[in-house]
């Protein structure tokens, strides 16, 4: 499975406290967001180089009941704000759907995706795992359309159990995302207007 790295995503409790730790931790504003009616959600983003981004999520106090489990595993998200969850963009949402879950048709304004949830709203591998997600026609995607913010990332790593078969199912990630055995967890390195900082 050939993939892009698309964004990375910050979960929290509130927007406002993840919103606080990101731009405590890089020193920079973070942008405007939106909201996900489909599953309750709201963020904020801001954009990375080389044409990535990273969006603060959590659950929007003030969206009506959706009868469905939210998605980024978001229901059962306790404990300050963390990277949480690595998301990557390809043609082939079906490969390891039993990992991924389905393919979910989203629009917010002039976005349309379609990005892989399990029907529970829990993270493959509980983060170890990509999301996967495919732009529609013509969509240009947030991290190249969003301002340059002066930060970039210089490295991903993805901590897991399984961190081997991960790095096996994903070829052609790219140099700046690496693969350790361990505990999950997920680290990146970003480069700031203030130096190396890390999430």
């Amino acid at each position: 499975m050939t993939l892009t790295l698309d964004h990375l995503a910050v979960g929290c409790v509130t927007l406002e406290e993840g919103v606080a730790w990101v731009e405590t931790r890089l020193g920079v504003a973070l942008g405007a967001g939106g909201r996900h009616a489909h599953y309750g959600t709201h963020n904020r983003l801001i954009g990375l180089a080389p044409g990535l981004y990273l969006e603060v999520i959590a659950k929007d106090p003030d969206a009506p009941d959706t009868g469905r489990a939210a998605w980024f595993d978001l229901d059962r998200f306790t404990g300050p704000p963390r990277l949480a969850n690595w998301l990557c963009r390809t043609d082939d949402l079906t490969t390891h759907r039993d990992i991924t879950g389905p393919a979910v048709s989203l629009q917010r304004g002039d976005l349309r995706w379609d990005i892989t949830v399990p029907d529970d709203g829990t993270l493959p591998m509980a983060g170890g795992f990509p999301t996967l997600l495919r732009w529609g026609v013509g969509v240009t995607p947030p991290g190249r359309a969003l301002e340059d913010s002066g930060c970039a990332l210089k490295r991903l790593t993805i901590t897991h159990p399984q961190a081997d078969w991960i790095r096996g199912q994903v070829t052609g990630i790219g140099d700046n995302v690496a693969f350790e055995v361990g505990p999950i967890a997920l680290h990146a390195d970003i480069a700031t207007p203030h130096g190396l900082r890390d999430l």
